[in-house]
């Protein structure tokens, strides 16, 4: 009985200690939980985390001032031509001709930038002057199709200029402007101090009037070689008839010169009625001394 309590007492000795690590192993173990990170999971890629940067704040500086709306050219290094004419040359009826040209010059996509008009009273002639501009793979079409409109070319000549390089050095001066635009918008959002806000501030002023004008030359460069103008003189000669030099014409015309004569000294005579008036009481006053003088012996 003694060795069977004995053993008794062992076995529930061990079983409570092992019930004791046990429990101490759950409180362990919850306690990790609590404390544990949370299990890492590999993903396909590994993403840095996303923190703000220094780009982010120029980001937000190109926005709060951006710079101004200038419109972008092409990069295209195809030559840069540009086409300029003038012609010019006599015709039978020149108000027939001009409407011509200026039909032919809508039909090729042109304008008219220039229209005048004017008469020699001397040689009796009239003559037109159309400054015209129409695309440039046009512009010999044009030209043909004014030539076939002259009775005689007095005078032609095409001026055709390569402005490539001079386009490109102008499209490179720009873009320059614009990254150093760009640097001063960076460091405007790094300023600290308003002095150095105020200087950049003034040199971003100075860079964005020049991308302005820069940008301003490239286009009439542009506009320049997509249209090419053409100056167009015209006239028409007026022939006396061969009855102006007879006897009977040269007479009605010295007629017609002698009444115009006459009609100017009349009209020329009333222009001047003071001094007439003036003339007629001094004559008046003079007479009427001279007469009183006459008078005055004869009394005596």
């Amino acid at each position: 009985m003694k060795k069977i309590a004995a053993l008794c007492i062992v076995i529930t000795y061990f079983t409570s200690c092992s019930d004791g690590a046990h429990h101490k192993g759950q409180a362990v173990s919850a306690a990790y939980d609590r404390v544990a990170p949370a299990p890492m999971v590999k993903a396909d890629k590994e993403e840095p985390p996303a923190k703000k940067t220094t780009s982010d704040a120029v980001a937000f500086a190109d926005v709060k001032m951006a710079p101004p709306q200038v419109q972008q050219v092409s990069t295209d290094t195809s030559k840069k031509i540009t086409k300029e004419g003038e012609i010019r040359f006599e015709t039978a009826d020149v108000a027939l001709t001009r409407k011509r040209i200026i039909q032919n010059v809508q039909k090729l996509g042109g304008y008219v930038s220039e229209d005048n008009q004017s008469k020699n009273e001397g040689s009796n002639s009239k003559e037109y002057n159309l400054k015209v501009r129409v695309p440039a793979k046009n512009f010999d079409k044009l030209l043909d199709t004014v030539a076939d409109a002259a009775d005689q070319i007095d005078s032609k000549n095409i001026n055709i200029k390569d402005v490539t390089t001079e386009y490109i050095d102008t499209k490179t001066r720009l873009d320059n402007k614009k990254k150093l635009e760009d640097r001063y918008l960076q460091l405007l959002n790094k300023a600290n101090k308003m002095s150095d806000m105020l200087q950049i501030e003034g040199k971003l002023e100075e860079i964005r009037s020049d991308i302005e004008s820069t940008q301003g030359q490239l286009n009439y460069m542009a506009k320049q070689v997509a249209y090419s103008s053409l100056d167009i003189t015209f006239y028409s000669l007026s022939v006396a008839p061969k009855n102006e030099t007879s006897i009977g014409f040269r007479f009605k015309q010295a007629l017609s010169d002698g009444w115009d004569c006459l009609q100017t000294l009349f009209f020329g005579s009333i222009a001047v009625w003071p001094v007439l008036i003036i003339l007629f009481l001094v004559f008046i006053w003079l007479r009427k001394r001279i007469k009183n003088r006459r008078v005055a012996p004869e009394s005596a």
